[in-house]
């Protein structure tokens, strides 16, 4: 199969016809073989029922039903395990995102050899004050930490070659680090497309500034697995040794103080007495917990049934 199209989708009744009929208008004499797997995250609006509408009648389009709102990485990675085509594409079903953009995506990734392009929307027509700027700011972040150079990273519209969305685990809140997940993977040549946004045309949208907030959040955790998820100890190892021989420095640095005072006959402090020792103290009870929770972090990892799991390229 040449194509698979994920989308995940939460009470967006309305717009899901016109979705599919779109699809197919873009698609129609440029893709011969493809697939519509619609995952529905919990909709409580009839959503499920249009879907088994229009599969009667439809053989492209797939459904998947939680029973519940689980978010979107939940959806996607339940899209992703399903999807079969060559080339999987992930787009919302607000009808913000153009399906015509599907072909040229599908190129780059077949003549260019990217592995991942992410769509731009450059030009968006959205709230400037409650998405705009924001999304601005959290990209600019995300480009610092991940080092991936993409103007906008959380876009719903994306396009993969198989091996990526295979070899990747999407999990909690992390559809909207993607790129960098299949980065980590060794999937390095990611490209981006500028792509048109359409403002919404039915109902309104499901996040607020508080995904902003988590999307921050988020990238730190991330970023935290993909480091020193496998070696704890290289971090906490590492702090919990520093703030100890800082603690154990002053402290020797307070009775050799003392001793050569009192050597000399001249006034000194007795060293508890000195807040200095009470936090040299401190330092030395916190750098030893650091070190021990290292340690725990390495029995964890080494136990963990995914500690030798790798991403092979080729095998002969």
């Amino acid at each position: 199969m040449e194509l698979s199209i994920v989308i995940s989708l939460f009470n967006e009744k309305e717009s899901l016809r016109e979705l599919v009929q779109w699809i197919h208008e873009a698609l129609a004499g440029k893709v011969s073989d493809y697939e519509i797997i619609m995952v529905d995250d919990g909709s409580t609006d009839g959503s499920w029922d249009t879907i088994q509408e229009m599969a009667v009648t439809d053989k492209t389009i797939h459904g998947i039903r939680f029973r519940r709102n689980y978010g979107k990485s939940a959806a996607l990675y339940c899209g992703f395990e399903a999807a079969e085509g060559d080339i999987v594409v992930t787009m919302d079903a607000d009808l913000q995102d153009d399906p015509t953009e599907i072909p040229e995506m599908m190129r780059m990734i077949r003549e260019d050899g990217y592995d991942l392009v992410s769509g731009w929307k450059k030009v968006r027509h959205d709230n400037k004050l409650t998405k705009n700027l924001p999304s601005k700011l959290y990209n600019a972040t995300a480009r610092k930490v991940t080092g991936i150079k993409l103007h906008d990273m959380n876009c719903g519209l994306k396009a993969y070659r198989k091996e990526v969305v295979k070899n990747i685990e999407v999990y909690g809140e992390m559809h909207r680090f993607i790129p960098y997940l299949a980065k980590e993977a060794g999937f390095g040549k990611i490209g981006e497309k500028v792509v048109h946004h359409r403002k919404r045309k039915y109902g309104k949208s499901k996040f607020g500034l508080n995904r902003f907030v988590n999307g921050f959040l988020d990238l730190m955790t991330i970023w935290f697995l993909q480091v020193f998820g496998r070696k704890p100890m290289h971090l906490f190892g590492l702090m919990g040794t520093v703030t100890f021989l800082i603690g154990i420095v002053i402290t020797l640095w307070l009775i050799i103080k003392k001793l050569v005072l009192q050597s000399q006959g001249r006034i000194f402090r007795a060293v508890t007495d000195q807040p200095l020792f009470y936090l040299a103290l401190l330092a030395v009870v916190i750098g030893t917990l650091l070190f021990l929770t290292g340690f725990i972090g390495e029995l964890i990892s080494r136990n963990s049934s995914n500690r030798n799991s790798y991403n092979i390229k080729e095998r002969f």
